[in-house]
Parts: structure tokens; sequence; C-alpha cells
């Protein structure tokens, strides 16, 4: 979809989906907003919280990222926006639940195994950017069978990694304050996007399992 694809999406919006969600929208013009969840997505264009959650306008406060990465808390005042955005959501809106959702076919997990650098010098962001995912690919690489094949460590690394995130989010001082008075839950979920499949990790079990089962423990 190019940019005319957009505004005549927009004007069909306002024209047809706006009116289904109309009293929704005056009421959080009014209200202002109050998600339970602090949504931490990957950029990939394939993956929208939204549509894989079915949620509305003000359900979810989403903050997307190349890889679905959470940097180590820095007590510094240089710009952070992912830390920025952890902040408001805790300590601001005082969330529920964060939810570290990674996805299949993830270019920024694939690029950790490849053998070239990034030597673009325009790319220099990103390149320090995925440092953040080292610790995943050093475990998945040290761990793994030899028989494993390219996609079955791509995705086992793409779950640890939304694992790993938890413990980086564990680092900012208000994050760990409310997990430990069960003010808030952190949770890593995987996104197939082939199949729309979610799985959510059970710390119990230390396993992925379907998020249809952690459905049926709520009812």
């Amino acid at each position: 979809m190019n940019i005319h694809g957009i505004i005549t999406g927009s004007e069909a919006f306002k024209q047809d989906k706006y009116k289904k969600y109309e009293h929704k929208f005056i009421s959080l013009a009014q209200q202002g907003q109050h998600p339970k969840i602090l949504f931490i997505g990957c950029c990939d264009s394939r993956v929208v919280p939204n549509l894989i959650t079915n949620t509305g306008p003000g359900d979810l406060f989403i903050m997307r990222n190349i890889g679905n990465f959470v940097p180590p808390y820095k007590p510094d005042e240089d710009f952070h926006a992912t830390a920025a955005a952890i902040e408001y959501a805790v300590s601001v809106l005082e969330v529920e639940d964060i939810i570290v959702c990674g996805h299949s076919q993830c270019g920024a997990i694939a690029s950790l195994f490849k053998s070239e650098k990034l030597e673009n010098p325009s790319l220099i962001h990103v390149k320090k950017w995925l440092e953040i995912g080292a610790e995943a690919k050093n475990f998945v690489t040290k761990h793994i069978p030899e028989d494993f094949s390219k996609e079955d460590k791509l995705d086992l690394t793409e779950k640890v990694s939304a694992i790993l995130q938890l413990d980086n989010l564990l680092t900012y001082p208000a994050v760990k304050e409310r997990v430990e008075e069960g003010k808030l839950f952190l949770n890593a979920w995987h996104y197939d996007i082939a199949s729309c499949e979610i799985s959510y990790y059970d710390s119990h079990f230390q396993e992925y399992l379907p998020l249809s089962q952690a459905a049926k423990k709520e009812e």
C-alpha cells in the first residue's frame, strides 16, 4: 500500500468504521485513556497489536520497536524512547499487565545470526540496538542440539528473547516495585504470522503454551 492507499483508507474509516466506535472515541476524548495493558511489540508491519488481540481504541498502550526489545534501565537523562514509554505506562497509567510479544520471521532476530556485519554507516543505531538481542542468541547457540534446523533455531531465539526482555523490565525500579506488590504482571508472548496463533510463556511449566489455554484458566 502506498500513501494514496492510506489517504483513501483514512477517508473510508471516517465514513464507515468510525461510526461503529463513535461513542467510544467521544468518551476517550472527554475522559482520557485508561488502558490496563502495555503491549511491547515489534515494528514489523505484519504484527498489528489491536488486530491480533481483537482490541479497540483505548484498550492497549502500545510501544513498538525493532525486535520488541527492552533495553536495561539506565539512570541518566539521555533520550530513551522505550524507557519513557515503560515509565509512563507503569507510573502514570498504572497498567496491570505488560506483554512482550515476539513473532515468527523476526528480522531483528535473524540478523543476529548473519555472518555479515552491519557496516553501513547509516545503520549505526540499528547495529547498537541489536546488541540487546545478543543474550538470547548466545543462550540458544549454547543449548540447542546440533540437529536443530535454522527455522527451529530462529523460532527458539524469538521466544527466549521475549522472556529475557521480562528480566530487563525488572531492572526498572517502578516495574520491580509494582511486580513485588502484586500490582503488575509480566507476560512473554510469541505470535506466528502464518497461522495467527499466539503462545505464551508459562513459568510453571517453563515452556510456551497456546494462549487459548491461558484463556481457559481465566474462565
